[in-house]
């Protein structure tokens, strides 16, 4: 891992009517285009829950309850490592991108099918599986 960087990352997986809220990664940043659970880089200081409240509030002009954490990821770009922590999230307020983003909920079953970072993999593979309607909340 010789010169790789390592950011820690979190990301709500958040549900409303069996879709999922997905954001775009804004073209010109590290995989612009692609599709995500929104989060972002945890601060020096900061808890992996403060983290993901001030991210969504500052992407999403958005509250949320952050909930359990439902998987731990680790994936190697060629620049860079990424530690993903999902958690599942309920929104206090209606959503808005603030970025330039662009925003949608994407059902279930089309999760598959979304052009989403390689780190997210696994996390689809979970969310499609049984095991993800076992442990709703």
């Amino acid at each position: 891992m010789t010169g790789r960087k390592k950011i820690v990352v979190t990301a709500a997986v958040v549900e409303r009517d069996g879709a999922f809220l997905l954001t775009r990664r804004i073209d010109g940043t590290h995989l612009g285009g692609h599709w995500e659970f929104p989060g972002g880089k945890l601060h020096a200081g900061e808890s992996l829950e403060e983290c993901l409240a001030r991210e969504i509030r500052e992407e999403l002009d958005a509250d949320i309850e952050v909930g359990p954490e439902i998987l731990a990821t680790v994936h190697d770009y060629p620049d860079r490592s990424i530690e993903l922590r999902f958690f599942r999230c309920a929104l206090k307020s209606d959503p808005k991108p603030t970025m330039g983003q662009e925003m949608r909920w994407v059902a279930l079953r089309d999760l598959p099918s979304v052009q989403l970072p390689p780190a997210d993999d696994e996390l689809v593979r979970l969310l499609i599986s049984d095991s993800w309607g076992q442990t709703r909340v």
